[in-house]
């Protein structure tokens, strides 16, 4: 098992940068394959990114390609989730995830699916004024 802890959210304005991390304990980190998701106000969870065990492959939703990073560093335990060129549509409850699967070809299709990732951490706000 895996315990999940999401740190550097915060108030923004439209067009700035946050990086979030997400701290893991337990059981062997680079076990896992890692996700970010974010959940705003009356809306679904949402995919946002995800990053192989080794972090040598990566996957992005549409709406953030090109200005968000995922990146891991297996040695400290942790994801990030660099965010650039910030707007208001990116406010949301930003929260980390953990899958144990091993996605390959058409399989990977279910890598933004949220019911792939057994343990979540709490979450942490981002929130973009504009």
């Amino acid at each position: 098992q895996v315990q999940l802890v999401e740190s550097g959210g915060g108030l923004v304005q439209a067009g700035g940068s946050l990086r979030l991390s997400c701290a893991a304990s337990g059981r062997t980190f680079s076990s896992y394959f890692m996700g970010w998701f974010r959940q705003a106000p009356g809306k679904e969870r949402e995919f946002v990114a995800a990053i192989s065990r080794s972090g040598s492959i990566t996957y992005y939703a549409d709406s953030v390609k090109g200005r968000f990073t995922i990146s891991r560093d297996n040695a400290k335990n942790t994801v990030y989730l660099q965010m650039n060129s910030l707007n208001p549509e990116d406010t949301a409850v930003y929260s980390c995830a953990a899958s144990l699967t091993y996605y390959s070809g058409s399989y990977s299709n279910r890598i933004p699916n949220p019911g792939e990732y057994a343990y979540w951490g709490q979450g942490t706000q981002v929130t973009v004024s504009s």
